[in-house]
């Protein structure tokens, strides 16, 4: 063989035949004016033929100036058209959601090769893509420059006309997924950089397999007050998108979210409260053994916020949980068994840890009996939740002697007091982490802020002569 053909047979490639790949090398050559021979010039095209080759489809990157794979469509679009400038014809573009065994990713087809597939492109067709990957909407996309069928090759990906949680992943689209309702959110608003205002609000559904949180847009957003926890939907034409390292299934105005009659079961999977550490996000469940009345305060930009700690046990121990927003208005009391899903383990007041339940965290109401699942019922009533099943809990010796002493105190008395600042206006409130606090004085003090105040109490308000 011929440096041509040599060079060929290491490519091991069908994307071009060797005809065409002599005829590349000739073209090459006059492109170089003489400057390579036909060895050269078949050296630089096999090395760009290989350069954008990928693994999978989970390796292709927005940095690519090319990405080349060979995937399985799931599911396809509609077609649509699009103005492009005065005086062009009106564009065409056909979103295609294909996969390999290493994920999923949309590729975009354009004009001629938008109109081809509508006709004729199956669910189940494998094509050999060659196109320009970007950042989308959906993550990563791969707007086609070349596209050709390729039936000889097998790709292990199973088409599925209904998701569980655990299938998703990052691009896909198109997505059924039925599933019980474990938590739904306010509607939130926001300006668009048109200046028109959008909407979204998230609800949590669960499977057999796992949750999963559902963003919901601008119309959509009805159901988060249509549906309640317990209730049974199937979201319909989802789109899955990452944040913050998780996955979120979207649903826009293309997509439905509609109550179902059919049994899901879903069952919690928590890190054990030992188990946490710093800066964790984590699902965590237990008995709320004790909770705090809500509190409100100031923030910097002078909106008013709201705060409310509820103390969570498991087996193996307990966490301060604090519930922010709307959540501190959910109805939670000791005995109450939760789950509370994505909260930010954070340092709390007296060096302890905390669980901080913000507006990605939902709160799910277990069965009684549903964190100690497997347990006996001798194991349940010598440790763990099983002994808080009533409501009560024994409190920790440093909590008993801490609000014995301050119950104890009678107006008139001198008490000091260390706590933080969780609202700085008249009158200040101090926490110390089992209770709080309500401080008269002068004294300028900021959220978040250690002090320690001395006084005299009357009417369970400390008047503070001093503040350190």
């Amino acid at each position: 063989m011929g440096a041509i053909e040599d060079t060929y047979a290491d490519l091991e490639t069908d994307e071009v035949s060797l005809d065409e790949f002599r005829e590349a090398v000739a073209e090459k050559v006059e492109q170089m004016g003489g400057l390579a021979d036909e060895e050269t010039a078949a050296m630089l095209l096999a090395h760009e033929l290989e350069d954008g080759e990928v693994n999978g489809v989970a390796d292709v990157a927005p940095e690519m100036d090319e990405a080349k794979f060979v995937a399985k469509v799931v599911s396809i679009g509609d077609i649509r058209t699009f103005e492009r400038d005065e005086g062009d014809e009106d564009g065409r573009v056909l979103n295609v959601e294909v996969a390999d065994e290493s994920g999923s990713i949309r590729v975009s087809l354009w004009d001629e090769q938008a109109a081809n597939a509508a006709e004729e492109l199956q669910v189940g067709d494998v094509l050999r893509v060659a196109g320009r990957p970007k950042d989308g909407f959906n993550g990563v996309e791969v707007s086609a420059d070349r596209v050709e069928p390729d039936p000889d090759t097998d790709i292990d990906v199973q088409i599925q006309d209904t998701y569980r949680v655990t299938d998703l992943s990052v691009g896909l689209s198109d997505v059924t997924l039925v599933g019980q309702v474990l938590d739904t959110d306010s509607v939130r608003t926001f300006e668009r950089d048109d200046g028109s205002e959008g909407r979204v609000a998230n609800l949590s559904l669960g499977d057999e397999t796992g949750r999963v949180t559902v963003t919901l847009w601008d119309e959509r957003t009805e159901a988060v007050d249509e549906f309640a926890a317990g209730d049974v939907v199937e979201v319909v034409d989802g789109y899955v998108r990452e944040r913050d390292g998780s996955i979120e299934l979207h649903v826009g105005n293309r997509g439905a979210v509609e109550a179902v009659d059919e049994d899901v079961e879903y069952v919690p999977e928590s890190t054990p409260i030992a188990d946490v550490e710093m800066d964790d996000v984590v699902d965590i469940a237990g008995v709320i053994r004790s909770a705090d009345p809500k509190r409100t305060f100031d923030r910097d930009d002078g909106s008013e916020g709201q705060v409310r700690n509820v103390r969570l046990q498991d087996d193996s121990g307990d966490i301060r949980v604090a519930l922010w927003g709307d959540k501190a208005d959910r109805d939670l009391g000791p005995g109450d068994e939760v789950l509370f899903t994505d909260v930010e383990i954070q340092d709390g007041w007296q060096d302890d840890l905390e669980a901080s339940a913000g507006w990605r965290t939902s709160i799910v109401e277990l069965a009684d009996g549903a964190t100690t699942e497997g347990d006996t019922d001798d194991e349940q009533a010598a440790t763990g939740l099983g002994a808080y099943a009533d409501g009560t809990a024994p409190e920790t010796e440093t909590e008993s002697d801490e609000q014995s002493a301050h119950e104890s105190a009678d107006d008139g008395e001198t008490v000091e007091f260390t706590g933080t600042v969780v609202q700085a206006r008249d009158p200040v409130i101090l926490d110390d982490g089992t209770e709080t606090m309500s401080v008269e004085t002068d004294a300028d003090v900021t959220l978040g802020q250690t002090v320690t105040v001395r006084g005299t109490l009357q009417d369970g308000r400390l008047d503070a002569e001093e503040v350190r």
